[in-house]
């Protein structure tokens, strides 16, 4: 059975879902491959200047969230819960799209400069954290 295109592109953004809600609870339960036990570094950031990036911690939180655990979740990263809402949010409003069979519909501009200021409040925090010493390691 031949999918119309648009058929097809719900079908991706519903197994896009999916796997990223498996992976949600599963790295939270089981914890992700790359976990403090192996002590591998993923980071290139990391790797190359020996210091955390803007979001380190962020794997480790969504972890502890998907445990139910916030305050923990906010230690390691405090824009974790918002990262969370916000992925969540672009992935329904993408399916509506999808459903609707039109664009996805925002203010000239909102998106630009959603991400010109949440680019700057991770820079703030980062800088904050890191004059404190009090990044994830």
């Amino acid at each position: 059975m031949e999918f119309p295109a648009d058929r097809r592109f719900l079908a991706l953004w519903v197994a896009a879902g999916l796997v990223a809600a498996l992976a949600f609870f599963w790295f939270g339960w089981v914890g992700p491959p790359w976990s403090r036990s192996t002590g591998i570094t993923f980071c290139a950031f990391r790797r190359v200047t020996g210091i955390p990036c803007p979001g380190c911690g962020l794997t480790r939180a969504m972890a502890e969230l998907s445990h139910g655990h916030l305050l923990a979740a906010l230690r390691l990263h405090p824009f974790s819960p918002l990262v969370l809402v916000e992925g969540a949010s672009l992935w329904g409003g993408v399916g509506l799209a999808l459903l609707r069979a039109r664009p996805l519909a925002l203010p000239p501009r909102l998106f630009e400069r959603l991400i010109i200021w949440q680019g700057a409040a991770f820079l703030a925090l980062w800088l904050g954290r890191l004059a404190t010493g009090t990044l994830p390691w």
